[in-house]
């Protein structure tokens, strides 16, 4: 995966909002997943690939597919205590919808090393947009904090 690319917009009072951008869907997918960690722990370069995860996907509509995968990591975070990096993106498109499948890398939090940003809790429809921008993709979402 290339380096992702995403920036902090002015959103809703208690919300947080960001762009991510890509060459392609996967990159800016990519890019959004970089950016929720980046909302929940200060420096996710802090975040070592000590474990694997895969994350599967199916959604008719693509924003909708957006929202499920932030929204998954948000539940990981919460369920099992991980902060996940995206390793691979893959997207395919078949009659019954689009399917992601997204292999994850991480660890477990770790209060010695991980400084926390913001409590996020939910990722919202708000503001939720994944599609082609001029000769890339960019993802738009707000997360509840």
């Amino acid at each position: 995966m290339s380096e992702a690319a995403f920036e902090f917009v002015e959103g809703a009072t208690s919300d947080l909002s960001f762009v991510a951008h890509g060459a392609s869907c996967e990159e800016a997918l990519a890019a959004a997943c970089e950016a929720l960690l980046a909302a929940t722990v200060e420096n996710p370069a802090s975040v070592r690939s000590t474990l694997t995860r895969k994350i599967v996907l199916l959604e008719e509509d693509l924003d909708l597919l957006l929202l499920g995968l932030l929204n998954e990591l948000v539940y990981r975070r919460d369920a099992e205590g991980l902060l996940l990096h995206a390793r691979s993106v893959n997207l395919t498109h078949g009659p019954d919808g689009h399917r992601l499948e997204v292999e994850m890398v991480g660890e477990p939090w770790c209060a010695d090393r991980h400084v926390p940003g913001s409590e996020v809790k939910a990722a919202t429809a708000h503001g939720l947009a994944l599609r082609a921008v001029g000769e890339g993709w960019e993802a738009r979402a707000t997360l509840d904090v």
